[in-house]
């Protein structure tokens, strides 16, 4: 993987993550089908486009309205505008029942950050939003307004990992009521009299955890992993680039043998455990240095492969 990086396809929308390994590890054949399931600023995915032959196909898939201004004018493109938690629905209806290799490049695009109406910035003022799927009616203000404190010290403790997650809490419930939560700014000066440590970490641990919730990630993601074995074909890939330890843990065990042993009239009898996967990397693939140098937002990239059995 010596290729320079100036070879990514990439926009001001969006610079893909592990741009090399991704392509190096979905081993991409040029008649094959293929599915960008996150796919934003179209860089994994015009990649992707580039091995393929005439005979090739890529489905794209992003709930992002923003996302179809990126699609290249490319017949061999089907772009399905909805979540990848409905990859298998979706596939089928347009009557395709397996590929050849699905990749998933999880959590926010570089657009939605530097989007400021969008609210997943701690850096712009805007609305308090951070809605992936501006059709969906879940919102970080309504979280924050109708979470109770038991369920926002577990969101901020498990999914921030933030220090002080039950002051922050009891913080908010005690005086969310004294204020509108219209905007980030809004938002921002509620919490701030327990702000902790470095305030940019703390800012991006707490918003992290509450998009999180938003967008309902962790079920998405258990969703999509659940029908990767129904998808990909024996032989196909399954690339996926996580950024969060509890998105990369999920990744790591979907691609295990299954854990679920049959208990039966015979507790002393276990079934072998299904093997569906090689995995092709022992340990999660991390960007280089100069990688880390040039996006910032590869320092938190782990990329795990495997091959349908």
């Amino acid at each position: 993987m010596t290729n320079p990086t100036s070879n990514i396809p990439s926009s001001e929308y969006h610079i893909p993550v592990l741009f090399h390994e991704t392509m190096e590890y979905l081993n991409i054949q040029p008649d094959g089908i293929y599915v960008d399931v996150t796919f934003g600023g179209g860089g994994h995915s015009r990649g992707i486009l580039s091995k393929l032959g005439p005979k090739g196909r890529l489905i794209a898939f992003d709930q992002d309205a923003d996302a179809k201004n990126n699609l290249p004018n490319d017949d061999r493109v089907l772009f399905v505008p909805e979540n990848f938690r409905y990859l298998q629905r979706f596939l089928r209806l347009h009557k395709i029942v397996q590929v050849d290799g699905v990749l998933a490049d999880l959590g926010v695009s570089s657009h939605q950050f530097d989007e400021g109406s969008r609210g997943f910035s701690t850096r712009y003022d805007g609305p308090f939003d951070m809605r992936m799927d501006q059709r969906q009616q879940k919102t970080a203000a309504q979280v924050i307004e109708t979470f109770n404190e038991t369920e926002l010290h577990k969101m901020f403790e498990q999914y921030g990992e933030v220090t002080n997650s039950k002051t922050l809490a009891k913080h908010i419930v005690t005086h969310r009521k004294h204020v509108k939560l219209n905007t980030v700014q809004d938002f921002k000066t509620l919490i701030a009299p327990v702000v902790k440590g470095n305030p940019n970490k703390y800012w991006a641990q707490v918003f992290q955890a509450i998009r999180i919730v938003v967008n309902e990630e962790m079920d998405v993601l258990k969703d999509f992993l659940a029908q990767l074995p129904m998808v990909v074909k024996p032989g196909g890939r399954a690339v996926i680039i996580t950024f969060h330890s509890i998105e990369d843990r999920l990744v790591k065990n979907a691609f295990r043998p299954s854990q679920e042993e049959e208990k039966d009239a015979h507790p002393f009898l276990s079934t072998p455990k299904e093997v569906l996967w090689n995995i092709i990397t022992k340990k999660p693939v991390v960007a280089s240095e100069k990688e880390m140098k040039e996006n910032n937002r590869s320092r938190s990239a782990k990329l795990r492969a495997a091959e349908r059995l």
